[in-house]
């Protein structure tokens, strides 16, 4: 037997040997563990894979001579051959596509056990139990459970009491504020809310108020986003009625299917938030996922009552 086939199967032989007393001979060996054994597997292939491809190109650089059609090309006199690739390492190729394959939609990852897959489980069988047992809750309840969740989960942006951290986030004690309003008017609204496709225009896409189609100047801006800000009261009311009020209504509640209410909050204004997000001139609002229907509701009902 030639000498580097002998060292080979020496190699081979020692390291499946040493592979075997790391894990096999250890105390409790794979116990039956998909991981164990995959890891073994692997751990042998590459071995085998290793020593097959050293051997093959150790012999070859032994015996073989150069020998093929050479490419036109050439680097400082150096040509290369136009081989085709070679057998041995087309099936290795295909082999190790097949076992990658294998092992992440059958083997290991896709259906391994996962705590964050175990958790959502668990949330998801919790959630159900909590909608089951508070669906009937209404009114003050309501209100209540809003309170709690809020203090949780958005008391960290919004601040305890709901006016917005110093600008951090949008104060909730009042349906919008002057900012917001010029900011969603200058730049046109895209957040979902409510209705999916009924997008608001920019400035550029709203007549004055004169209905002349001439952009919205910066003086009606100023003037219609301090009255709607203000709670639909002061001057600003003409502009309003030319500008707004054939999407939002002439009281500013909205009109359904078109635009949202811009008077006040509404529980289903601020689901529709929770579950979507929002941009808007503070910054970006993510979505709340990891609530549950329940308790979106509860907040909903909670942020409303602040403005009343």
């Amino acid at each position: 037997m030639n000498k580097i086939y002998l060292w080979g199967v020496i190699i081979t032989a020692v390291m499946l040997g040493f592979t075997y007393m790391s894990v096999l001979g250890s105390k409790g060996g794979l116990n039956g563990d998909i991981i164990n054994i995959l890891t073994v597997a692997a751990a042998a292939a590459l071995v085998i894979i290793t020593i097959f491809v050293v051997i093959k190109y150790v012999r070859q650089m032994q015996v073989d001579t150069a020998t093929g059609e050479l490419a036109e090309e050439s680097w400082d006199g150096i040509g290369e051959y136009k081989n085709n690739v070679p057998f041995g390492w087309a099936i290795i190729f295909l082999g190790t596509m097949v076992w990658a394959t294998w092992y992440f939609v059958i083997g290991y990852p896709v259906n391994a056990f996962s705590q964050i897959g175990q958790y959502n489980e668990e949330v998801a069988v919790q959630n159900k139990k909590f909608e089951a047992k508070y669906a009937s809750i209404t009114g003050d309840r309501l209100v209540e459970m809003g309170e709690s969740v809020f203090l949780a989960e958005c008391a960290v942006c919004h601040g305890i009491s709901a006016d917005g951290n110093d600008g951090a986030a949008a104060n909730l004690n009042q349906r919008l504020e002057v900012k917001t309003v010029k900011h969603v008017i200058e730049h046109g609204s895209k957040n979902n809310l409510l209705y999916a496709g009924s997008e608001m225009p920019d400035r550029n896409g709203l007549m004055n108020a004169n209905k002349n189609y001439a952009p919205i100047t910066d003086a009606e801006i100023d003037t219609v986003a301090s009255y709607v800000a203000n709670g639909m009261t002061g001057p600003g009311a003409d502009v309003f009625a030319g500008v707004c009020s054939s999407c939002h209504g002439t009281d500013g509640k909205g009109i359904d299917g078109v635009a949202p209410n811009i008077a006040e909050f509404t529980p289903a204004f601020v689901v529709n938030i929770l579950n979507h997000g929002k941009k808007g001139v503070i910054g970006t609002m993510p979505k709340l996922d990891k609530l549950n229907k329940k308790q979106k509701e509860a907040v909903g009902a909670y942020v409303t009552s602040l403005s009343k």
